[in-house]
């Protein structure tokens, strides 16, 4: 689990500006959707400190959620297509 949340971090632009979030259609909000994924790391990191050992179903829900997050990014335009 601490591997998939430091690869999230490294691959999703967490420190993007508001000024480039926000600029042409507002479809899938970015900036609410990465306030989602922080969150949801920021949980999942608090578990772990706390003893937590997360199922194969937690992993796999996180990296569905993640995935998702990063390919609306690519859409539009904040991270490039790899």
């Amino acid at each position: 689990m601490r591997n998939l949340i430091a690869d999230i971090r490294d691959a999703i632009p967490f420190d993007t500006p508001i000024e480039k979030l926000c600029n042409g259609p507002c479809t899938g909000c970015s900036k609410k959707l990465l306030d989602y994924l922080d969150m949801q790391l920021e949980e999942k990191e608090a578990e772990i400190g706390a003893g937590h050992i997360p199922s194969f179903g937690e992993l796999n829900r996180l990296k569905k959620s993640a995935l998702k997050i990063h390919a609306t990014l690519v859409k539009k335009g904040l991270i490039e297509p790899e």
